[in-house]
């Protein structure tokens, strides 16, 4: 009887095999999604590096040339990974610069909030969007155009709150590219786990980065902030 009902399960464990992956080639109806899923999900893992167009093939379930009908290599898809990590950050400030569009410190805090926070929850996003596996952003023009915009819109923040008696002192570019590096650097450290005790809340978050952002904004108040 043991043996009839292993031999009788068998197949209908193939056929849920069989199932599952065609459904991870088709199901989602959005093999594009679907590849970008799985490199995010290799990043996780295994950090950029063991990203492979192969890789993601077999996460995905589908034949190793699938993935070239959608992406050059891996290098392309990865811009597009970092591209919609740009576009995901740069909107999550945006909303913060608008809410607090009248309070000019607000406003700073927010937006260190928004900008750290990012890369708290999508920290897949935030490897592959700053590291060197894309050598060149102007060969991919849609990823060069998101990721100028998260800069483009600190250094507008920082033009709306310089004073006009001290704006000949430095250039916006030059105190957002100072702010950006302070920023920057809380996040990586953030993502690689090297300030201590895990934040495990948004408050903790909040307390940490809008200390942050008081200090840079005292910093830069010198330059005519």
């Amino acid at each position: 009887m043991d043996n009839d009902s292993v031999t009788g399960a068998r197949p209908r464990r193939k056929a849920r095999r069989r199932k599952t992956r065609k459904q991870g080639s088709y199901h989602h109806g959005n093999l594009h999604r679907a590849l970008l899923d799985a490199a995010l999900m290799l990043v996780e893992r295994e950090g950029p590096k063991g990203v492979s167009l192969r890789s993601v093939a077999r996460l995905t379930g589908v034949s190793p040339a699938a993935p070239y009908r959608h992406f050059p290599g891996k290098e392309g898809l990865l811009a597009s990974v970092a591209e919609e990590g740009f576009h995901a950050m740069t909107a999550t400030m945006e909303a913060a610069v608008e809410v607090n569009k009248e309070l000019p410190l607000a406003g700073f805090r927010s937006v260190t909030f928004a900008y750290v926070k990012f890369a708290a929850v999508h920290p897949s996003h935030f490897r592959v969007m700053f590291g060197p596996e894309i050598a060149d952003h102007s060969r991919y023009p849609k990823l060069k155009e998101s990721s100028e915009r998260s800069l483009a819109l600190l250094t507008g923040l920082i033009k709306r709150c310089q004073r006009p008696d001290l704006i000949g002192g430095v250039e916006p570019r030059e105190l957002a590219i100072a702010a950006w590096s302070t920023l920057h650097g809380l996040a990586t450290l953030m993502v690689d786990n090297q300030l201590g005790p895990k934040l495990t809340t948004d408050s903790e978050l909040q307390a940490l980065t809008d200390r942050v952002a008081d200090v840079l904004y005292r910093g830069l108040s010198y330059s005519g902030l």
